[in-house]
């Protein structure tokens, strides 16, 4: 039967398109993310940083941005000077506005723009001790960083993994939390403030330490900071799933 093969990206095509055809709602729910980040939280110091300019340029003026180098020593650990060493974590957490035409979207769309090559993308179950669980976007990439004054390019490898929190929902899929908006503006007469949180970590070879970290133990040290930080940063009397 022919017409299946046309049917489902028409319908698909016309259901994404209505979100310019939605009312504006009268309610806004608020994301049960907190916005402010911590100073300090499980041995790791939160450095703010501001966003960049194409975050500011692609996203609605009602977008709100909280970013920070985060930084822990590592165990027994320093440099020839008997500095600390520290692992690094890029943490970012961005909270849209009420227009879901110019709200947050994909971090794949605009991580190009930060010099990354998505070589994979899969998902993983991030397990909270309160008993709750959740689903991230995990993607491996490689970050190219322009050399200074003709000195060649460096490339890291790294390690992401985002999601989107809800008014009372946790989804890692960009496509279920704009049906999520859909549904929410129509049925239930409400606009709905998402936040997109992301951290990422250098592995392999890195601009900090002489030897190499290996993808899993990347990984490891992103689930746990992703756990003290999500148990502390999200309300989770709002979230119903």
């Amino acid at each position: 039967m022919r017409w299946k093969t046309w049917w489902l990206p028409l319908w698909l095509g016309c259901a994404l398109g209505s979100v310019y055809l939605l009312p504006q709602a009268g309610e806004t729910a608020q994301s049960a993310a907190k916005k402010n980040l911590p100073g300090n939280e499980g041995g790791w110091w939160f450095k703010p940083m501001g966003p960049t300019e194409a975050e500011v340029g692609t996203l609605g003026s009602e977008t709100e941005f909280a970013k920070a180098i985060c930084l822990k020593p590592r165990k027994d650990e320093y440099d020839l000077d008997g500095n600390i060493i520290p692992d690094r974590i890029d943490l970012s957490v961005v909270l849209s506005g009420s227009d879901l035409n110019s709200s947050i979207h994909r971090p794949e769309r605009c991580m190009s723009a930060q010099g990354h090559l998505i070589t994979s993308s899969g998902n993983l179950d991030i397990k909270l001790p309160n008993g709750r669980m959740f689903d991230a976007k995990r993607l491996i990439s490689v970050q190219t960083f322009p050399g200074k004054k003709g000195a060649p390019a460096i490339k890291l490898n790294c390690v992401t993994y985002y999601f989107f929190v809800g008014h009372d929902q946790i989804t890692d899929d960009h496509w279920e939390r704009t049906f999520i908006d859909i549904k929410d503006r129509l049925i239930r007469g409400m606009d709905q403030r998402w936040a997109y949180i992301s951290v990422s970590m250098w592995y392999g070879k890195t601009p900090m330490l002489d030897k190499e970290i290996p993808l899993s133990e990347a990984d490891g040290k992103l689930s746990d900071f992703l756990t003290n930080f999500v148990l502390e940063q999200v309300d989770w009397s709002q979230i119903k799933r």
